[in-house]
């Protein structure tokens, strides 16, 4: 079959608006075209694109399964969408994925950007390890009707099977109590996606799940939309599955032209690079509203592929639109926009388009992506894929590892061990409170000492995520915009862990940090763990804490409380103030 050729909403508009970018800009396609980058990356699959060593090449080749992923998973539709009606037949009225980064963004995505089809399951996306959220995620469903989607690449990661683990409970008490017994099991309502082998195997309770979606292993987990990740929830949801494929081919074919005015995924990643290196390192998205939720998907993609090795693309995602002045000059912005849309939620701002054109007319660099329709979405996934993988050809890092991500790991893994061992957190571990405002705005106003040149703010919410929580982080990343003239960037933990934390750890050493911990009133056991989803949540911020503090960055922990949203408002007070005087 002919694959159809790019359709209009493919369009990109870059306004660079300095003579020296221009250039090197002039310089980067020139090259690309010299090198014949598209047809040897997207052709050819040849990692030597990206390194001349040939170890990093050896594991670079085992990573580019992607490319293929729109064309294999076309294959497979039919199947989906049989297995989501079987879902609801037999009277499953929700789906919960549990997961993480890759595993956890592009499903919600999906379900936030397309909602529910008339007739197919609701499917809701757990990935965060605090108590409440795991609360407010499961308690109302009813476990003998609800699907529960374990999704790790990896077969290991500590948060999916902590969720799964929990509802397996849920599940077996619920069918006691019914006086359900064998042949039914836990297992009849849970599938799992992961790779072969290994990780499928490192799932509890493997072979007594109802079914094993395998992934192709050459796919890293955030480059992972297209395959299982996406396409189960989406076939629960009730998405077109073959026009959201299509729409992926399209991109494909279209990023493998050499030349980069017709090639949307190589001009826009040659942009990205281009920029970051000459000292534009600051990515900042404005998305109309329908679209909001291709933000963190496109985030974590950014961040953990480019972040390492001292250099990397900041992904700015919710930051509420300024004047001018509010800026420095490391910005550039991405103006992405859906037909028919109103445009961003409010809390970005108004007259949005106006204000852009005035950052572009001050020399900021203005990238503008127009969408059809929500369908597109398919296309989008490919085309920051593949700008995402070229823009580290320009940078000169492998784009498909994460060689900092462990790190973090070890540091939680030892602070869990003395929760095992019946302690609690070791030396480094207390965090400042909320009570004492004046104490509060003198460390704020130490602190902000510490604020690199050309650096970014990074907030670190190690609580669960609210629409009352957005909005207090926006006003106090605003505050911090405004006067700092830094971007600004907010991650709930544990879930910025595996997507920014590797441009924490790996990029460029211009992040300056404030972690927001908090108390559990309401805290969940973990069966079969010897601490709890409250203890875990925090080990995990204790030791992202040390990570960057080994790291030689600059952290400053705050304790919120029992009320997390009162001491929000108290550090917003304080920060204010501290502001003021700094």
């Amino acid at each position: 079959m002919t694959e159809p050729k790019a359709h209009g909403s493919l369009a990109l508009d870059l306004t660079p608006g300095d003579a020296r970018l221009d250039a090197a800009l002039a310089e980067a396609r020139a090259r690309s075209v010299r090198e014949n980058w598209a047809d040897r990356a997207v052709g050819r699959r040849d990692p030597t694109v990206w390194s001349a060593d040939e170890i990093v090449q050896r594991a670079i080749a085992q990573r580019l399964g992607w490319l293929e992923a729109p064309f294999h998973f076309a294959d497979e539709t039919g199947e989906l969408v049989a297995f989501a009606q079987a879902i609801r037949d037999q009277g499953f009225t929700t789906a919960v994925l549990g997961g993480m980064g890759g595993s956890s963004l592009a499903p919600a995505l999906l379900a936030r950007v397309f909602g529910t089809a008339e007739g197919a399951t609701p499917v809701r996306v757990l990935d965060s390890t605090d108590p409440a959220a795991v609360a407010a995620t499961l308690d109302d469903l009813d476990p003998t009707r609800t699907l529960f989607i374990v999704s790790t690449k990896s077969g290991t990661t500590a948060e999916s099977l902590s969720f799964q683990a929990y509802q397996w409970e849920r599940i077996a008490a619920a069918l006691e109590a019914a006086g359900v017994g064998r042949p039914t099991q836990p297992g009849d309502f849970m599938v799992a996606i992961s790779d072969p082998q290994r990780s499928v195997q490192s799932i509890p309770h493997h072979d007594q799940l109802r079914e094993l979606f395998l992934n192709p292993p050459d796919v890293g987990g955030r480059y992972s939309a297209l395959t299982y990740v996406g396409l189960i929830p989406g076939a629960l949801l009730g998405l077109d599955l073959d026009e959201l494929l299509r729409r992926a081919r399209e991109m494909v074919v279209a990023c493998g032209q050499s030349d980069p005015a017709s090639n949307p995924g190589l001009a826009l990643g040659l942009a990205m690079g281009v920029f970051a290196k000459n000292g534009r390192d600051k990515l900042t998205f404005v998305i109309d509203r329908e679209l909001a939720a291709f933000g963190p998907w496109v985030e974590q993609l950014i961040a953990e592929s480019t972040g390492k090795h001292g250099v990397g693309v900041v992904p700015v995602d919710g930051e509420p639109l300024a004047a001018v002045a509010a800026y420095g000059k490391d910005r550039v912005f991405v103006r992405i926009t859906l037909a028919g849309s109103a445009g961003p939620d409010p809390s970005i701002g108004s007259n949005v388009d106006a204000r852009l054109g005035e950052l572009a007319t001050a020399g900021h660099p203005v990238i503008r992506i127009a969408i059809d329709s929500k369908i597109d979405i398919g296309a989008e996934f490919v085309r920051w894929e593949i700008a995402t993988a070229f823009s580290g050809a320009v940078l000169g890092i492998d784009p498909f590892d994460q060689p900092n991500v462990e790190e973090a790991k070890t540091n939680t893994r030892a602070v869990i061990a003395s929760f095992e061992n019946g302690g609690g957190p070791a030396a480094g571990g207390d965090a400042r409170g909320v009570a004492d405002e004046a104490a509060l705005q003198a460390a704020l106003k130490a602190a902000l000492a510490n604020l690199a040149p050309n650096g970014y703010a990074s907030i670190q919410a190690y609580i669960a995520q609210t629409p009352e929580r957005d909005a207090a982080l926006t006003r106090i990343r605003a505050l911090l915009r405004d006067n700092t003239h830094r971007a600004t960037t907010v991650g709930y933990g544990p879930r910025f862990l595996h997507s920014t934390g590797q441009l924490h750890k790996g990029g460029a050493p211009i992040g300056w940090f404030l972690q927001l911990v908090a108390e559990h009133p309401d805290d969940r056991e973990i069966p079969g763990k010897a601490y709890t989803f409250g203890q875990l949540i925090d080990a995990q911020a204790i030791g992202d804490a040390r990570t960057l503090e080994d790291h030689k960055l600059p952290v400053l922990r705050i304790n919120l409380g029992q009320n997390h949203d009162a001491g929000l408002a108290a550090l917003e007070r304080a920060l204010a103030a501290a502001l003021k005087e700094a």
